[in-house]
């Protein structure tokens, strides 16, 4: 625990570009927003869980020999990354919950527009926008250390070949979902199509972010540098 606590340290030696850019970033094209007057630009929250993929991949891409290099282990090195992503996260998604209630209370910000809260995944209760910030910050930071371990390891056409192949897996499951999705769970007593809510959603990013962990501390353990 003491490592992972320094890696994540060590990380923040240069805060205001792991901290304050991707909040920058947000600032900015929310500002943009509001001078462009009332109307819906849920889409404009995409940039901070963007960022946070950015963040977790440059963080292993390019701090990873600096940090073997002071004699931290790989394994330090991975479980203090994803610490520190995860801590962001947490802090980030309570601020996006306090500005998503903000929103509400001034009637989005008193030109009527719609940033903070995202139809269906962002637009509930201050606790479960929240938790689903949190959740979907976290998967996207160690997804994003994942594909800065396998360009690292592999290099581009090792990332291309990770890429394809996470492809054909979506295809492969969308395709066996709508084989079977008639005769499972795609029309339950009213005929309506099934649907998981924000929360079950949420469930699901939250089982594979920790595939996602699970893979990377994998795949970091060959690491060469």
């Amino acid at each position: 625990m003491n490592a992972m606590i320094k890696v994540a340290r060590y990380h923040l030696l240069m805060p205001v570009m792991l901290l304050g850019l991707p909040w920058a970033t947000l600032a900015a094209v929310f500002a943009v927003s509001v001078v462009r007057g009332g109307g819906n630009f849920q889409a404009g929250l995409i940039v901070i869980f963007g960022m946070f993929f950015v963040t977790g991949a440059q963080r292993v891409g390019r701090w990873l020999p600096f940090g073997l290099a002071l004699g931290v282990t790989r394994r330090s090195f991975y479980a203090g990354t994803a610490l520190l992503g995860v801590s962001m996260s947490l802090v980030s998604g309570l601020v996006i919950a306090g500005l998503q209630a903000i929103e509400r209370a001034t009637d989005g910000w008193g030109q009527s527009i719609t940033f903070f809260r995202v139809t269906y995944v962002l637009n509930g209760p201050w606790y479960a926008t929240w938790l689903t910030a949190f959740v979907g910050l976290s998967a996207l930071f160690v997804y994003g250390m994942w594909y800065g371990i396998v360009n690292r390891r592999w290099g581009m056409l090792g990332l291309l070949g990770f890429i394809a192949v996470q492809v054909l897996a979506a295809f492969a499951v969308a395709f066996a979902y709508r084989q079977s999705g008639d005769a499972l769970l795609l029309r339950p007593a009213g005929g309506h199509p099934a649907t998981l809510s924000a929360l079950e959603l949420t469930g699901v990013i939250a089982a594979l972010t920790v595939v996602c962990l699970a893979g990377g501390h994998a795949t970091i353990r060959r690491v060469t540098v």
